[in-house]
């Protein structure tokens, strides 16, 4: 996921974040230093103690102020309208229960609050999604929960969002099982 073809992406999808910040998923914190230099504090969320370690390598040469949780995004310590912008990247397909986080993302944000989301699913080519839901069951097993046939568009149209802009594409230098994208933004 560190690849120099996502760092692209990544930079796009962090360009105009704001205000009070939560990242869902954060893992080894490849995100950091895509933030824009005006933003110094942000709270994460990643249930994998795991990826700690390179973690906090990677929030000291930030240099970001980092409020790390150890949680999943199913039921969320903070009051309702806490954040400006939810962030989250690759990580939507590997929560066990994602319409609850999804609920929760939406509890959270604040009145016109962003979620910015690039994230893999389900191809609308019919040979692509059928291998997907082929493999789909080892595609958990050895990644660690994550599923290739998240269904990205149906899952933002579980809440009341006022807005949902959302582009789709295949993510170059990846093969199309795993690397049907989609990136947007759902605005509260």
């Amino acid at each position: 996921m560190d690849k120099p073809y996502w760092a692209k992406y990544r930079q796009e999808q962090l360009a105009s974040v704001d205000g009070e910040i939560l990242e869902i998923g954060v893992g080894t914190g490849l995100n950091l230093k895509y933030y824009p230099e005006h933003i110094r504090r942000i709270v994460t969320v990643d249930p994998n103690l795991g990826m700690n370690k390179q973690f906090r390598r990677r929030i000291d040469q930030s240099g970001m102020e980092v409020d790390m949780r150890v949680i999943s995004s199913e039921l969320l310590p903070f009051d309702d309208g806490s954040f400006d912008c939810v962030v989250t990247t690759l990580t939507l397909c590997s929560i066990p229960d994602v319409k609850q986080a999804m609920a929760e993302l939406f509890r959270v944000l604040k009145p016109g609050g962003r979620i910015l989301f690039l994230e893999h699913g389900i191809s609308p080519d019919q040979k692509v999604s059928r291998w997907q839901r082929r493999l789909n069951g080892l595609q958990r097993f050895f990644g660690d929960g994550c599923t290739l046939t998240l269904d990205v568009p149906e899952l933002f149209s579980t809440q009341p969002f006022t807005s949902v802009e959302i582009d789709s594409f295949y993510m170059a230098q990846t093969p199309k099982i795993h690397g049907f994208m989609y990136r947007g933004v759902a605005t509260k």
